[in-house]
Parts: structure tokens; sequence; C-alpha cells
């Protein structure tokens, strides 16, 4: 009965889980440029958000999603990389319910450093030039 319990525990996370493809819509790429807001270093992925404004001035808020804290600190990408305040540039996919959130395949700093926040073979993708 025990390993019962064990087994229903540990399939309620993979149930729950979701895949890259049902979010986000490869065929809708994005780039946007704006202020990050907000950082949310958390499980499963990590998400942030900036205001991006428009060639007519209006603000809008951007949500962005990335891989899991763990596979990002293991790449060298730590939660330190993004500051409120800080200036990006963000290439990824729009989300699949139109929303104004996409994936971070690749992100751009003020400086020129690049990294890439999303999962890894979205990475690869974005370093291809796709």
């Amino acid at each position: 009965m025990k390993l019962l319990v064990v087994f229903a525990a540990l399939a309620v996370p993979a149930v729950a889980h979701h895949s890259w493809v049902a979010e986000f819509d490869e065929s809708k790429p994005v780039e946007v440029t704006g202020v990050v807001t907000r950082i949310a270093w958390e499980n499963p992925h990590v998400w942030f958000y900036a205001d991006v404004k428009d060639a007519n001035g209006k603000v809008t808020s951007w949500g962005f999603g990335g891989g899991a804290p763990g596979q990002l600190m293991r790449r060298g990408i730590t939660k330190s990389l993004l500051q409120p305040g800080m200036i990006i540039h963000v290439e990824g996919y729009r989300s699949r319910d139109g929303s104004n959130s996409a994936s971070s395949s690749k992100v751009t700093f003020p400086d020129g450093r690049q990294a890439c926040l999303d999962l890894l073979l979205r990475c690869r993708a974005a370093a291809r030039g796709r």
C-alpha cells in the first residue's frame, strides 16, 4: 500500500507539467526591447517581465518564460543576471493564447552579452539563426 501511495505522489507533478510546444507557437516569433520590471526565479520555470514601449509611446507589459532554475544554473545563468530596471532585448516565440507572453530564446543585454534562458533545444535553434 505504501508503494502505491509513493507512485501516486510522484505522478501528480508529471501530470501537472506542460510541454513547451503546448504553451508557445514556433510559427510566431517575437522580438521586443523593454525594461525589466520583475523576475520570478522559481520552479518549475523562471519567468521575467518587462515593460515594452511601442513607436507611439504606449507601454505594454510582457512576460517571458524560461527554463527551470536548476537547468539555467547548470549553464552558468544565475538570478543575478537579470535586474529590475535593466533594458533588455528578447527574442522568442509568442504564447499560443495570444497574450503578451513568450519564450525567452535569446536575451541581449545593453553591453552586448547574450544569454539563452529558454530550453536547450530552443537555444540551439536561436544560435543557428532560426
